[in-house]
């Protein structure tokens, strides 16, 4: 797998034709899924969230629209400022600042909930990311992620692994524009990456309490949410 540093690289790449890229692969499932994130965070109105990996923003604009107050930070700031061009709804747009997701620029307990989407897998070390990530929620407060995830009905799945081996790396770097190995290395991270029962076992590692599963699309993504411990 790469290192950061190229993780890194490869984002900056990609970051112009990030947006219409993933509507195009996705088939705009990615935006329901998002919703769903939504839905399972469980907003309520000004609520202090936390979105990691943010990427160009649309987990932050849609938390935002369900109320909530959104900071995003990633560590690729061409994404940040991609998102931070987007208009959003309400009086308080979300902030956007370049960060690690292993030492996130904030105080204990800062937030009422933290969300990441589709980038707990490019962290180096997906346990103490989630950590951090509670770390910087109150007591009580959610911890949710959305990630890919591999489909296990025989014939989805076989289509699934076609597709995502053969066609997409070779049709996301056409649709972005990008002369790098992005969408390669996406189809190899999902694989390499723990998913379901053993990713809920990483967010109890974390310390985050009665973690929970939520398969979407057949299995395509899946949906977990913990909450934060007493401290």
């Amino acid at each position: 797998m790469p290192d950061g540093a190229t993780i890194q690289r490869m984002f900056a790449e990609v970051a112009p034709g990030y947006d219409r890229t993933n509507r195009a692969l996705s088939l705009g499932i990615d935006t329901w899924w998002r919703r769903r994130a939504v839905r399972l965070t469980a907003v309520a109105a000004g609520e202090r969230g936390l979105d990691v990996c943010s990427g160009t923003g649309d987990l932050c604009f849609a938390l935002q629209r369900a109320g909530a107050v959104v900071v995003g930070t990633d560590f690729c700031a061409p994404m940040l400022v991609r998102a931070a061009a987007k208009t959003g709804v309400g009086p308080t747009p979300p902030r956007f600042l370049a960060g690690d997701a292993l030492a996130l620029p904030f105080a204990d307990a800062t937030f009422d909930f933290a969300t990441v989407a589709f980038g707990i897998r490019n962290v180096s070390d997906p346990e103490a990311g989630l950590r951090e990530m509670a770390r910087v929620v109150r007591p009580g407060g959610r911890v949710v992620v959305l990630e890919f995830t591999k489909p296990r009905l025989p014939l989805l799945g076989s289509a699934y692994r076609f597709y995502f081996r053969r066609i997409l790396p070779r049709l996301g770097q056409w649709i972005s524009g990008a002369k790098n190995d992005a969408y390669r290395y996406l189809h190899d991270s999902v694989m390499a990456f723990p998913e379901r029962d053993d990713f809920l076992a990483l967010m109890r590692a974390a310390g985050l309490r009665a973690p929970r599963m939520q398969l979407l699309t057949g299995g395509i993504a899946a949906l977990y949410r913990g909450e934060v411990a007493p401290r």
